[in-house]
């Protein structure tokens, strides 16, 4: 992956077996927990590409998010602030080489951010 690329997509759920179910007969996608992980299992689509996680539905996420790669969320949530955009998840640790942040565009669209390494 590389700068500006959609690496995951979130995908929430209220019920976690019957959405893995369901997505993996409707496109094949292979979904699994990984570890550290646990109660967020990780899709896989048959291109060996694409993939996201299917995570809780909560209050605030009730549409799936795609997460763009960038080369410093701190930067890119620097710019998209300037050009009137906002925070909705301030930057967070996946890994200790990879962390997350949701930025909304000026149309309330939530875009999740991703900065580090995806293997």
């Amino acid at each position: 992956m590389a700068h500006g690329d959609i690496t995951h997509i979130d995908i929430p759920v209220s019920d976690l077996a019957q959405a893995t179910q369901f997505y993996s007969g409707l496109f094949g996608w292979q979904i699994a927990e990984m570890a550290g992980f646990e109660g967020y299992p990780m899709w896989q689509a048959p291109n060996g590409v694409s993939g996201g996680g299917l995570a809780p539905r909560s209050d605030g996420f009730t549409q799936p998010r795609s997460y763009v790669e960038v080369d410093s969320i701190d930067e890119t949530v620097e710019k998209a602030v300037a050009a009137g955009g906002s925070v909705a998840l301030p930057k967070g640790n996946i890994t200790d080489t990879s962390w997350w942040a949701v930025i909304v565009d000026p149309d309330g669209n939530h875009i999740g951010l991703f900065e580090g390494t995806t293997g």
